[in-house]
């Protein structure tokens, strides 16, 4: 009679059982439950902001320009007499449809970007790696601002621009991550199986370098939203007639020496909680994959 072999487990039960140890410690963290409320009110305003403003925000009422925060208008209005804030709360709209498909395509670019590098190392290393490098040594913003100023501003222009300038750091992310992984046992039997370097690099290498992609993704977040915002000030980002937070800084800024502070210090007030959310959110995503 021939012995009974042992049962083995699945080779994904470690894996899966570490996801669910993440996620239970995501789910534990204060930090993480702060962040995530702020990101859900913000996410709410963004798509049913239309049926929460209390007014219609581009509905214009130049008798009652410049009304300071009161019953009918809780954050008063700007100088067209709109309300602020039914334009705060749908402003939320445009900056969390730029923001995060900016950073997703950052992310995918910058992932296969970063698994070839770290994969082929050797002459391509030299070349793309030293590119990358050159490209990170410029300020984001700046490189932003000149490719806008040479396409012309758009919501598709400005996802596409700080997509790309946001590819070159999630590679270098990715590079390092990779070349922990490509002399491990795992990558060494594939190779020996005879599988290609696309399955290699995808299949067996990226799913093993997930959490450094997914940290960077939620840091980068951060990044794009305060990015847009920034553009949209400067007149390079989303254009009018939208709510957006940064275009109404621009709008209102120079109205704070007349003493109309309502018209400004909200709109930044929601650029900064929606920031400090995907912050903590970014910082306890960190934390659970460390631990």
């Amino acid at each position: 009679m021939s012995a009974t072999s042992p049962v083995t487990p699945p080779a994904t039960a470690a894996p899966r059982t570490h996801r669910y140890d993440t996620l239970h410690i995501l789910l534990r963290s204060p930090t993480f439950i702060v962040g995530a409320v702020i990101l859900l009110w913000w996410v709410v305003c963004a798509i049913a902001g239309t049926w929460i403003a209390p007014l219609d925000p581009y509905a214009s009422d130049p008798l009652n320009s410049l009304t300071p925060p009161a019953h009918g208008h809780w954050f008063g209005t700007d100088q067209l007499g709109r309300d602020v804030l039914s334009r705060v709360i749908v402003g939320a709209r445009d900056i969390l449809t730029i923001a995060p498909l900016a950073t997703l395509l950052g992310t995918l670019a910058g992932t296969a970007l970063g698994l070839v590098v770290g994969y082929f190392d050797g002459w391509v290393d030299n070349v793309i790696g030293r590119a990358i490098d050159a490209v990170l040594a410029l300020p984001l913003v700046i490189v932003a601002l000149l490719a806008l100023a040479a396409v012309g501003a758009s919501n598709l222009t400005v996802i596409l621009v700080i997509g790309i300038t946001f590819t070159p750091i999630t590679a270098r992310t990715v590079r390092a991550a990779v070349f922990a992984e490509r002399h491990l046992d795992y990558v060494s039997a594939a190779q020996l199986r005879g599988e290609n370097a696309f399955y290699i690099m995808f299949a067996e290498i990226l799913p093993n370098v997930l959490p450094p992609i997914i940290v960077e993704a939620t840091v980068r977040l951060g990044y794009a939203i305060f990015t847009v915002a920034t553009l949209s000030f400067l007149g390079f980002g989303i254009q009018p007639p939208s709510a957006d937070w940064g275009l109404a800084l621009s709008e209102s800024y120079t109205l704070m020496a007349g003493g109309a502070w309502w018209t400004v210090v909200f709109d930044a007030a929601a650029i900064a909680s929606l920031v400090v959310g995907v912050n903590l959110i970014a910082d306890a995503v960190q934390g659970a994959v460390d631990a």
